[in-house]
Formats: structure tokens, C-alpha cells, sequence
């Protein structure tokens, strides 16, 4: 009887310890997060006269590092003392057949609630920025 006892505990404890060991949590593949980086702007096209309240769209052309560069967002940026935006591209983790890129293009809204003349300004180097000036009347 002893012995049957301690053969039962025994299978027990061991289909315990097997079922607590088996985790499939290791069978999920990780999805690999998209890098981002800064898009250099090469145009930026628009009105350059509007109305107070009144929303403006600019056109703004900028290159990625290659083709599976997507746009992420538009960003703030400070170049010595000078405040501008920049745009900021996805890519993804998995390697990029795709090398040549072409030029990508997004839409930046502009609205101002005051008269006077607004410059918007996109990160085009490490060093400078593309001006646009607007006046708001």
C-alpha cells in the first residue's frame, strides 16, 4: 500500500513539473519594430498668400534611404537657434531589396488665427533649412 502511495505522488509531482515546464510562449515570433529615422526635405510647395483661420496645404518632397522608407510623421526640430520640422520616415527591421529610393511626398497643413507674414520651415541638412514665407492677411 506504502508503495502504490508513493508511485501515485510520485507520477503526480512528475505530470505536475511537465505541465508547468511547457510553455508555449517561445512558439510566438517576435514582430520586429520598424526603425525610425530623419528624412531630409528637398521642396516644399504651396500658397504663399491666405486668410486668417483659413487651412494651407504644402506639398513637401523629401528622400528616404531606400525604397522600403515609408513617412512616419512631422516632428519639431531645432538647428542652432533656428525652430523648424523635419520629417521623420519608417522602416522596416527585415532587410530592403528594394535599394533605389524615390522621392516621397506628404501634405503639411497650415492655419493661423492672426494676420502677418509666417515662415514654415523644413530641415533640408544637418546644418540649414527650406524657407517658405507666407503671409497671412
Amino acid at each position: 500500500m506504502k508503495n502504490f502511495r508513493f508511485k501515485s505522488v510520485f507520477v503526480v509531482l512528475f505530470l505536475a513539473t511537465a505541465l508547468i515546464s511547457c510553455s508555449n510562449d517561445d512558439d510566438k515570433p517576435s514582430t520586429p519594430k520598424p526603425t525610425t529615422k530623419v528624412a531630409l526635405v528637398t521642396e516644399v510647395k504651396g500658397p504663399a498668400t491666405g486668410k486668417v483661420n483659413e487651412e494651407l496645404s504644402y506639398d513637401v518632397t523629401f528622400i528616404v534611404d531606400n525604397a522600403c522608407g515609408e513617412f512616419s510623421k512631422i516632428s519639431e526640430v531645432t538647428i542652432g537657434t533656428e525652430k523648424g520640422l523635419q520629417i521623420e520616415a519608417k522602416y522596416p527591421s527585415e532587410v530592403c531589396t528594394q535599394q533605389v529610393p524615390d522621392p516621397k511626398k506628404t501634405v503639411y497643413k497650415f492655419k493661423s488665427a492672426t494676420k502677418g507674414t509666417f515662415e514654415i520651415k523644413f530641415k533640408k541638412s544637418d546644418k540649414e533649412f527650406i524657407t517658405t514665407k507666407v503671409v497671412i492677411e
